[in-house]
């Protein structure tokens, strides 16, 4: 890790004024939640991760806090949960209808007997 270039930036965020701060955290947060073609089935993922916002969004529903989370899933940061529940937020439907259908799919297994 660059210690050097990740101070400098750090110095620069600090410095920015409120409105471009405000404009630079939604910028992170958006980028931080990605939907790539051929990977997780082009489903909203963390970052450059394999880990899904529905995973996550399902955990938390079943009761899972954070830290819980970040223990299970290391690669993962606070930071990247407020992107996971900022994103369910504004896309509540997508994210509910993927887990829903992940439930109906686990269900037959389980009355299928696989």
């Amino acid at each position: 890790m660059n210690n050097k270039l990740v101070e400098s930036l750090v110095q620069v965020i600090e410095s920015l004024p409120y409105d471009d701060y405000a404009l630079f955290q939604e910028q992170l947060s958006i980028r931080s939640i990605q939907k790539t073609k051929g990977v997780c089935g082009q489903q909203a993922r963390i970052r450059n991760t394999r880990i899904t916002v529905w995973t996550i969004t399902s955990l938390i529903q079943q009761g899972a806090d954070d830290i819980e989370i970040l223990e299970n899933y290391p690669s993962l940061t606070p930071f990247d949960l407020i992107a996971v529940k900022d994103y369910y937020k504004q896309n509540k439907q997508e994210i509910d209808t993927v887990i829903a259908q992940y439930d109906k799919q686990d269900e037959l297994e389980i009355f299928s007997g696989d």
